[in-house]
Protein backbone atom coordinates (compact mmCIF):
# COMPACT_ATOMS: atom_id res chain seq x y z
CA UNK A 1 0.00 0.00 0.00
CA UNK A 2 1.30 3.52 -1.00
CA UNK A 3 2.39 5.80 2.07
CA UNK A 4 2.41 9.32 -0.52
CA UNK A 5 -0.15 11.94 -0.16
CA UNK A 6 -3.00 12.05 -2.14
CA UNK A 7 -1.43 15.48 -2.78
CA UNK A 8 2.13 17.28 -3.08
CA UNK A 9 2.02 20.66 -0.21
CA UNK A 10 2.62 23.70 -1.86
CA UNK A 11 6.11 25.01 -1.19
CA UNK A 12 6.71 27.92 1.39
CA UNK A 13 7.16 31.06 -0.13
CA UNK A 14 10.85 32.51 0.63
CA UNK A 15 9.78 36.01 0.33
CA UNK A 16 6.03 37.15 1.73
CA UNK A 17 4.03 40.06 0.33
CA UNK A 18 1.27 42.10 1.73
CA UNK A 19 -0.22 45.31 0.26
CA UNK A 20 -2.29 47.79 1.75
CA UNK A 21 -3.36 51.38 0.69
CA UNK A 22 -0.38 51.87 -1.09
CA UNK A 23 2.26 50.33 1.29
CA UNK A 24 3.87 47.05 0.39
CA UNK A 25 5.24 44.93 3.22
CA UNK A 26 8.04 42.33 1.69
CA UNK A 27 8.78 39.89 4.31
CA UNK A 28 12.35 37.40 4.34
CA UNK A 29 10.73 34.26 5.22
CA UNK A 30 13.53 31.62 5.90
CA UNK A 31 13.17 31.65 9.68
CA UNK A 32 15.37 28.15 10.27
CA UNK A 33 17.84 29.46 8.24
CA UNK A 34 17.79 32.84 9.86
CA UNK A 35 16.72 34.36 6.69
CA UNK A 36 19.82 33.93 4.79
CA UNK A 37 19.99 35.68 1.27
CA UNK A 38 20.25 32.50 -0.62
CA UNK A 39 20.48 32.82 -4.30
CA UNK A 40 16.69 32.36 -4.40
CA UNK A 41 16.12 35.33 -2.05
CA UNK A 42 17.72 37.71 -3.80
CA UNK A 43 16.73 36.47 -7.13
CA UNK A 44 12.71 36.88 -5.49
CA UNK A 45 13.69 40.52 -3.84
CA UNK A 46 14.60 41.45 -7.33
CA UNK A 47 12.38 40.21 -9.39
CA UNK A 48 9.96 42.25 -5.91
CA UNK A 49 12.36 45.41 -5.93
CA UNK A 50 11.46 45.87 -10.57
CA UNK A 51 7.68 45.47 -10.06
CA UNK A 52 7.59 48.04 -7.36
CA UNK A 53 9.87 50.34 -9.31
CA UNK A 54 7.29 50.60 -11.80
CA UNK A 55 3.66 51.02 -9.61
CA UNK A 56 2.82 54.67 -9.90
CA UNK A 57 0.62 53.74 -6.56
CA UNK A 58 3.24 52.84 -4.20
CA UNK A 59 3.81 54.95 -1.60
CA UNK A 60 5.77 52.75 0.79
CA UNK A 61 7.86 49.51 1.31
CA UNK A 62 8.66 48.07 4.57
CA UNK A 63 11.30 45.41 4.41
CA UNK A 64 10.54 42.50 6.99
CA UNK A 65 11.89 39.43 8.00
CA UNK A 66 10.00 35.78 10.05
CA UNK A 67 11.35 34.51 12.76
CA UNK A 68 14.07 35.58 15.51
CA UNK A 69 16.35 37.11 13.44
CA UNK A 70 16.22 39.98 10.52
CA UNK A 71 19.07 38.45 8.59
CA UNK A 72 22.39 36.39 8.98
CA UNK A 73 23.76 37.66 5.49
CA UNK A 74 24.76 35.15 2.57
CA UNK A 75 23.94 31.55 2.65
CA UNK A 76 27.27 30.24 3.83
CA UNK A 77 26.24 26.48 3.01
CA UNK A 78 25.32 27.42 -0.72
CA UNK A 79 28.29 29.56 -1.23
CA UNK A 80 30.78 26.80 -0.11
CA UNK A 81 29.02 24.31 -2.86
CA UNK A 82 30.27 26.39 -5.82
CA UNK A 83 33.89 27.45 -4.93
CA UNK A 84 34.28 29.45 -8.18
CA UNK A 85 35.82 32.75 -8.73
CA UNK A 86 33.28 33.24 -11.60
CA UNK A 87 30.52 32.15 -9.10
CA UNK A 88 31.23 34.27 -6.50
CA UNK A 89 31.43 37.58 -8.58
CA UNK A 90 28.50 36.59 -10.16
CA UNK A 91 26.63 36.26 -6.76
CA UNK A 92 27.79 39.48 -4.65
CA UNK A 93 27.28 41.27 -8.16
CA UNK A 94 23.50 40.38 -8.10
CA UNK A 95 23.62 40.89 -4.26
CA UNK A 96 25.02 44.54 -5.13
CA UNK A 97 22.08 45.05 -7.29
CA UNK A 98 19.70 44.13 -4.72
CA UNK A 99 20.93 47.11 -2.18
CA UNK A 100 21.08 49.64 -4.97
CA UNK A 101 17.82 48.83 -6.59
CA UNK A 102 16.32 49.44 -2.71
CA UNK A 103 18.00 52.43 -2.69
CA UNK A 104 16.48 53.49 -6.56
CA UNK A 105 13.04 52.54 -5.34
CA UNK A 106 11.10 56.29 -5.77
CA UNK A 107 9.72 55.94 -2.30
CA UNK A 108 10.48 54.94 1.03
CA UNK A 109 12.18 51.60 2.23
CA UNK A 110 12.05 51.26 5.77
CA UNK A 111 13.45 48.42 7.42
CA UNK A 112 11.62 46.45 10.00
CA UNK A 113 14.41 44.92 12.47
CA UNK A 114 13.06 42.02 15.18
CA UNK A 115 17.04 40.56 15.41
CA UNK A 116 20.24 39.99 14.43
CA UNK A 117 21.46 41.58 11.17
CA UNK A 118 24.55 40.10 10.23
CA UNK A 119 27.27 40.66 7.32
CA UNK A 120 24.75 40.94 4.67
CA UNK A 121 22.16 41.06 6.51
CA UNK A 122 23.96 44.75 8.56
CA UNK A 123 24.00 45.21 4.76
CA UNK A 124 20.17 45.51 4.07
CA UNK A 125 19.65 47.61 7.06
CA UNK A 126 22.40 50.45 5.16
CA UNK A 127 20.46 50.17 2.29
CA UNK A 128 17.33 51.07 3.71
CA UNK A 129 16.25 54.88 3.79
CA UNK A 130 14.92 54.20 7.44
CA UNK A 131 15.18 51.43 9.99
CA UNK A 132 13.61 50.77 13.03
CA UNK A 133 14.48 47.93 15.33
CA UNK A 134 13.09 46.20 18.53
CA UNK A 135 15.72 47.15 21.26
CA UNK A 136 16.40 43.33 20.84
CA UNK A 137 18.29 43.69 17.57
CA UNK A 138 21.81 43.35 16.86
CA UNK A 139 24.36 44.30 14.13
CA UNK A 140 27.35 43.41 12.91
CA UNK A 141 29.61 42.31 9.56
CA UNK A 142 31.22 39.65 11.02
CA UNK A 143 32.85 37.88 7.92
CA UNK A 144 35.84 38.42 9.21
CA UNK A 145 35.30 35.81 12.07
CA UNK A 146 35.61 33.40 9.58
CA UNK A 147 37.81 34.92 7.40
CA UNK A 148 36.18 37.18 4.62
CA UNK A 149 36.44 40.85 5.23
CA UNK A 150 32.79 41.87 4.49
CA UNK A 151 33.48 44.62 1.58
CA UNK A 152 30.30 45.02 0.29
CA UNK A 153 28.72 45.68 3.34
CA UNK A 154 31.27 47.75 3.97
CA UNK A 155 29.38 49.76 1.48
CA UNK A 156 26.57 50.91 3.10
CA UNK A 157 27.88 50.51 6.19
CA UNK A 158 30.35 53.61 5.71
CA UNK A 159 27.26 55.49 4.14
CA UNK A 160 25.14 55.13 7.27
CA UNK A 161 28.38 55.22 9.93
CA UNK A 162 31.33 56.98 10.71
CA UNK A 163 34.58 55.58 8.76
CA UNK A 164 36.02 54.80 11.95
CA UNK A 165 33.37 53.10 13.63
CA UNK A 166 32.46 51.12 10.42
CA UNK A 167 35.99 49.93 10.35
CA UNK A 168 36.39 48.47 14.22
CA UNK A 169 33.06 46.61 13.01
CA UNK A 170 34.21 45.58 9.70
CA UNK A 171 37.98 44.17 11.77
CA UNK A 172 36.85 42.80 14.81
CA UNK A 173 33.08 41.11 13.63
CA UNK A 174 32.24 42.49 17.18
CA UNK A 175 27.78 42.73 17.47
CA UNK A 176 26.87 46.54 18.26
CA UNK A 177 23.28 46.31 20.01
CA UNK A 178 20.08 48.58 18.66
CA UNK A 179 20.81 51.31 21.23
CA UNK A 180 24.07 51.94 19.43
CA UNK A 181 23.09 51.40 16.06
CA UNK A 182 20.18 54.05 16.46
CA UNK A 183 23.25 56.74 18.26
CA UNK A 184 25.82 55.68 15.26
CA UNK A 185 22.90 56.27 12.38
CA UNK A 186 22.87 52.88 11.51
CA UNK A 187 19.23 52.84 12.39
CA UNK A 188 16.60 55.65 12.99
CA UNK A 189 15.68 54.44 16.64
CA UNK A 190 14.94 51.70 18.87
CA UNK A 191 11.79 50.59 19.98
CA UNK A 192 10.91 47.74 22.93
CA UNK A 193 10.01 44.62 20.74
CA UNK A 194 6.06 44.73 21.30
CA UNK A 195 6.07 48.74 20.39
CA UNK A 196 7.95 47.97 16.57
CA UNK A 197 4.84 46.80 14.64
CA UNK A 198 3.16 50.80 16.35
CA UNK A 199 6.34 52.47 15.60
CA UNK A 200 6.75 51.16 12.11
CA UNK A 201 2.77 51.62 11.46
CA UNK A 202 3.11 55.54 12.83
CA UNK A 203 6.02 56.22 10.44
CA UNK A 204 4.95 54.62 7.22
CA UNK A 205 1.88 56.62 8.05
CA UNK A 206 3.51 59.99 8.42
CA UNK A 207 4.70 59.24 4.83
CA UNK A 208 1.83 58.01 3.29
CA UNK A 209 0.16 61.29 4.26
CA UNK A 210 2.55 63.65 2.85
CA UNK A 211 2.81 64.26 -0.71
CA UNK A 212 3.54 61.25 -3.16
CA UNK A 213 4.99 63.42 -5.68
CA UNK A 214 7.20 65.42 -3.46
CA UNK A 215 8.36 62.27 -1.88
CA UNK A 216 9.66 61.18 -5.14
CA UNK A 217 11.36 63.88 -5.77
CA UNK A 218 12.71 63.93 -2.89
CA UNK A 219 14.40 60.70 -2.36
CA UNK A 220 16.52 60.78 -5.83
CA UNK A 221 17.54 63.98 -5.08
CA UNK A 222 19.02 63.39 -1.68
CA UNK A 223 21.00 60.29 -2.94
CA UNK A 224 22.43 61.92 -6.11
CA UNK A 225 23.36 64.70 -4.36
CA UNK A 226 25.57 63.19 -2.50
CA UNK A 227 28.37 62.40 -4.94
CA UNK A 228 28.37 65.75 -6.40
CA UNK A 229 30.31 68.98 -5.23
CA UNK A 230 29.09 71.35 -3.05
CA UNK A 231 28.06 73.74 -5.70
CA UNK A 232 27.07 71.45 -7.95
CA UNK A 233 25.02 69.66 -5.11
CA UNK A 234 23.44 73.19 -4.36
CA UNK A 235 22.69 73.74 -8.49
CA UNK A 236 21.06 70.49 -8.57
CA UNK A 237 19.01 70.72 -5.48
CA UNK A 238 17.30 73.87 -6.95
CA UNK A 239 16.75 72.71 -10.08
CA UNK A 240 14.65 69.85 -8.43
CA UNK A 241 12.97 72.49 -6.10
CA UNK A 242 12.03 74.47 -8.81
CA UNK A 243 9.94 71.74 -10.90
CA UNK A 244 8.45 70.39 -7.68
CA UNK A 245 6.96 73.39 -7.01
CA UNK A 246 5.24 73.53 -10.29
CA UNK A 247 3.32 70.55 -9.41
CA UNK A 248 -0.28 70.75 -8.26
CA UNK A 249 0.97 69.04 -5.07
CA UNK A 250 3.44 71.94 -4.00
CA UNK A 251 0.89 74.76 -5.28
CA UNK A 252 -2.07 72.76 -3.24
CA UNK A 253 -0.03 72.44 -0.15
CA UNK A 254 0.64 75.93 -0.15
CA UNK A 255 -2.52 77.13 -0.27
CA UNK A 256 -3.95 74.69 2.28
CA UNK A 257 -1.38 75.92 4.67
CA UNK A 258 -2.13 79.67 4.32
CA UNK A 259 -6.41 78.60 3.62
CA UNK A 260 -5.54 76.34 6.77
CA UNK A 261 -6.81 73.28 5.75
CA UNK A 262 -5.74 69.89 5.14
CA UNK A 263 -4.17 69.56 1.65
CA UNK A 264 -6.01 67.10 -1.20
CA UNK A 265 -2.69 65.86 -2.92
CA UNK A 266 -3.14 64.52 -6.57
CA UNK A 267 -3.30 60.72 -6.75
CA UNK A 268 -0.86 59.28 -7.89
Amino acid sequence: MSTAPDHQSAPIPILLREDHEGVVTLTLNRPQQFNALSEAMLEALQTQLDALAQDEQLRCVILAAAGKAFCAGHDLREMRATPQLDYYQDLFRRCSKVMQSIQNLPVPVIARVQGIATAAGCQLVGSCDLAVASEEARFAVSGINVGLFCATPSVALTRNVSIKRAFEMLVTGKFIDAATAADWGLINRAVPEQELDSAIAVLSAQIVARSPTAIRYGKAMVYRQKQMSLGDAYDYAADVMARNIMEHDAGEGIDAFLEKRAPRWAPK
